[in-house]
């Protein structure tokens, strides 16, 4: 790979401070840009002492910081983005800033440059709204998204494709399942955590329960990615999409067993809570989602952990017991 010298924004979360370290790891300068609204300086803490690294604590909303840190650059990695789907909901300018506006000024940047003109996109699999084909594939439409996140991935997207048709530039587009593992800070795990830690007595679960659904270890999502990457710069295509996820689904009520399993709490009470028709546990809650992964698998690719395997390793990471 000729590529040296590539930005991760967001590298400070818990998916791109991973990457950042597998980067390192490859001999790439990296350098970070993030606000540390959602990451942390400790998740970099290995990183930070590689004369191969560089962190720029910014705000991607500002256009001038991505304007500044572009130069030199090669390859972007953009994983910076506002990652509570429900926060949609309660302020939806919210996903239109940290998601669509910072997408907006990194492309801009990108086509200022005269490097910079790889970029790869983290993402979602509810860009998919709510499928009527399972497991859903990449050319699944038409696309009509549920909630306010989905539909700003979605215009991530639109957005990724036309400059890169326009300007002369390609790009990676990566739709994840729900991911999981050490350094998460979000999602149906550390919500169960939380609460069964206040009262190990009765667990509060949004929805009925009965959501389904594919979840992915970061380690098997950080693989993924090297391999996606290498085979597309051995190709001449513009835009691709790719999913990436786990081979099967596991429901949210056996996610609390589960939980409960490696707590060593005897199960709780378990009460459920949901606020829509379908049963979902907020507005823009997909009831159901498994992404269709043959043609991330066409490159040799498959997950080493089921849903539930991914979502017991990562419950022992959370605790602190792996």
């Amino acid at each position: 790979m000729k590529t040296q010298k590539v930005l991760v924004t967001g590298g400070a979360g818990f998916i791109g401070s991973h990457l950042v370290e597998a980067l390192l790891s490859r001999g790439f300068q990296v350098k970070v840009i993030d606000n540390m609204t959602n990451g942390s300086s400790k998740n970099l803490q290995s990183s930070l002492q590689n004369q191969k690294f560089k962190l720029v604590q910014g705000d991607l909303k500002d256009p001038d910081v991505a304007l500044k840190n572009m130069d030199d650059i090669e390859l972007v990695f953009h994983f910076a983005a506002n990652p509570d789907v429900r926060s949609g909901e309660i302020d939806p300018t919210i996903h239109f800033n940290e998601n669509l506006l910072v997408t907006f000024n990194i492309l801009e940047a990108m086509r200022r440059s005269l490097q910079a003109k790889l970029i790869v996109f983290s993402s979602s699999s509810t860009i998919y709204g709510e499928a009527d084909e399972l497991p859903t594939p990449e050319d699944y439409g038409p696309l009509f998204p549920i909630s306010i996140y989905g539909a700003s991935k979605l215009g991530c997207e639109s957005m990724i494709s036309s400059y890169c048709h326009t300007f002369d530039m390609r790009g990676i587009i990566l739709r994840f399942a729900n991911i999981v593992g050490f350094r998460a800070t979000h999602g149906v795990l550390i919500d169960f955590v939380r609460k069964l830690k206040r009262n190990s007595s009765e667990l509060e679960i949004l929805g009925d329960g009965k959501q389904t659904k594919s979840y992915l270890h970061i380690e098997d999502l950080i693989k993924a990615i090297s391999i996606v990457l290498d085979d597309f710069l051995n190709r001449s295509e513009t835009v691709e999409a790719y999913n990436v996820g786990s081979a099967d689904q596991v429901t949210v009520k056996r996610i609390a067993e589960v939980v409960c399993e490696e707590m060593g709490i005897v199960f709780p009470k378990f009460t459920f809570k949901s606020t829509t028709r379908s049963g979902g546990g907020w507005k823009g809650d997909v009831k159901t989602m498994q992404l269709s992964i043959d043609k991330i698998s066409d490159l040799g690719w498959k997950p080493s952990f089921s849903s539930e395997e991914a979502i017991k390793k990562g419950c022992k990471e959370l605790l602190g017991s792996a």
